[in-house]
């Protein structure tokens, strides 16, 4: 054997295919994980499919850790410093995609099973130009057929701060600032009308594009005005607390000057 072939021999044998082969199967994983929400927006794959996907992955990626480990093992016995580090890659790539379900999953045990957020859970604003949007959708739009008090009192108990806002100026204003508001945070809006103090939008989730719909109600209040604000899911029995940070968030820019 040659000195080349015998070197050549050599360095294959110091590396840890293992490692290689734990790193590749790590980034497949983030790979399938990442596209879970976008397969289902193109209609590719349904729900079920990609809350599968969701599910069976940090499974999958708890295996590939145990892999990376017996590679990184490996590479200290063979002294292969690039196989370490895609033993260790492959470790942390695995944990990124156990935890991003896991801090999803963390966070729906945080909130309420509901889906309808409102600042007014008494008198609600109600769906108009939307509705034949949501003609599809699994949740109904009508507040008492979808929850009512049950809704109410758990909403109350987890975001006691989501109230209605008062505003020392008249109707038209407030109106003009909501609207502005709607449209910088990105919603699409469906309907304005400044005579019925009603604005509908449509705001779509950036991962599975989930689509959830916004109406906000502006009436007169002595010399000034009141504002509540709904947003519901289309699907899905707990929103993760989406549909509360959406309302806080508008109540929050409506009081900036």
């Amino acid at each position: 054997m040659s000195a080349t072939t015998s070197s050549n021999a050599q360095s294959v044998m110091g590396r840890s295919n293992v490692s290689a082969w734990a790193l590749w199967l790590a980034i497949a994983a983030a790979v399938v994980l990442a596209l879970a929400g976008p397969l289902f927006r193109m209609g590719i794959t349904g729900l079920l499919t990609s809350f599968s996907i969701l599910r069976f992955t940090p499974i999958a990626a708890i295996g590939i850790i145990l892999i990376a480990l017996a590679g990184f093992a490996e590479s200290r016995v063979l002294g292969d410093g690039k196989g370490s580090l895609k033993a260790i890659g492959a470790i942390v790539i695995a944990g990124i995609v156990i935890a991003m379900p896991l801090s999803q999953k963390l966070r729906a045990t945080g909130v309420p099973p509901i889906h309808d957020i409102t600042t007014d859970t008494q008198n609600p604003p109600v769906f108009v130009d939307v509705l034949p949007l949501r003609k599809d959708a699994a949740n109904p739009a009508d507040y008492e057929k979808d929850g009512g008090a049950k809704t109410a009192a758990m909403q109350e108990k987890a975001y006691p701060d989501i109230k209605t806002l008062e505003m020392a100026v008249p109707p038209d204003q407030a109106f003009d600032k909501a609207l502005d508001v709607a449209k910088s945070m990105g919603w699409d809006i469906v309907a304005q009308s400044k005579q019925e103090g009603r604005i509908e939008a449509t705001d779509t989730t950036f991962w599975f594009g989930f689509k959830d719909d916004i109406v906000v109600r502006i009436a007169a209040d002595g010399s000034g005005s009141k504002v509540d604000v709904r947003s519901e899911s289309r699907i899905g029995l707990s929103d993760v607390g989406v549909n509360a940070k959406r309302v806080r968030a508008f109540l929050a820019d409506m009081q900036k000057s």
